[in-house]
């Protein structure tokens, strides 16, 4: 566990509810930016349960930043076909997808 945890950093308790529920101590929910709706990744590791912060692309942006760049080819070629958009949405996929490595 020391592997884990800085000089300055103390460890807290918590208790495990009935339905399994555990409450992460304010402090480190501060710390991590963990608020209510936050996606946790969660494993098991030898004896310890692991828990990251995972964090999920904001969907209404993304979507924005799509009809942006389709916007943008209809003013500059015309309509578009229902493939040229999709090649738009593809090409905005690529350019922003992120490494899921070490998840």
């Amino acid at each position: 566990m020391g592997e884990f945890m800085s000089q300055n950093e103390k460890a807290d308790v918590t208790v495990v509810s009935e339905k399994g529920q555990v409450v992460i101590p304010q402090a480190i929910r501060k710390k991590l930016g963990i608020g209510p709706k936050s996606k946790l990744l969660v494993y098991g590791y030898q004896d310890a349960v692991i828990m990251k912060k995972l964090e999920v692309p904001n969907v209404t942006k993304e979507l924005e930043a799509i009809y942006k760049r389709v916007n943008k080819k209809i003013a500059k070629y015309g309509e578009l076909t229902n493939e040229e958009i999709n090649e738009v949405i593809q090409d905005h996929r690529k350019k922003k997808s992120l490494p899921c490595e070490g998840y």
